[in-house]
């Protein structure tokens, strides 16, 4: 049995790990999708663990805050992958506000931990994410931007999930006279 606080360590290693190497500003946006029920062991979507969500989001947010990187915190395919963060980077980005509110079975364990605890939360239908965490096979790549790199980290699963991660770049445009900037 996977406990609370390996989970936490677990999440709170991944994501220092991922904005090492992403990249990310102030006012980008990561996308997180999580399954509950895989950190513990279970199918996806069939045994919803609150308190396993509660504690990778409690591990992972304050994170993200500290660095000024807005949290979205994708659904299940019950909200249609609907995702739940700060009106201000829902207006910042220019996203359509939608109306849901996640539950721990329809929207999500860790989407439902992510609206009870932002100051101001929305849901929206689409984002363009600098980076992502996919914990369980959530499926984050339909809210990345269109040139997503796979990140490697020293860690493959966050409890009994399996853990995927990614971090964008621009897309490489003009042809073979084209000049590329290093970062």
């Amino acid at each position: 049995m996977m406990t609370n606080q390996i989970i936490a360590a677990q999440a709170e290693q991944a994501v220092r790990e991922l904005l090492a190497v992403a990249g990310l500003r102030a006012g980008d946006i990561l996308v997180v999708g999580c399954s509950s029920s895989e950190m513990v062991g279970e199918q996806i979507g069939h045994g919803s663990s609150l308190e396993a969500a509660q504690a990778a989001f409690g591990a992972i947010y304050p994170i993200l805050q500290e660095a000024g990187i807005y949290l979205a915190a994708q659904c299940c395919e019950h909200l249609n992958r609907a995702l739940i963060l700060e009106r201000a980077a829902a207006e910042r980005y220019g996203y359509e506000i939608v109306s849901v509110r996640p539950q721990p079975k329809a929207g999500g364990s860790f989407a439902t931990t992510a609206y009870e605890t932002f100051s101001d939360p929305v849901a929206v239908e689409h984002i363009r994410a600098a980076a992502g965490l996919d914990i369980g096979g959530t499926l984050i790549g339909m809210h990345l931007r269109d040139v997503a790199v796979p990140v490697r980290l020293s860690l493959d699963h966050i409890g009994n999930a399996h853990l995927l991660c990614a971090r964008t770049r621009p897309k490489y445009i003009g042809g073979p006279r084209a000049c590329y900037p290093e970062a």
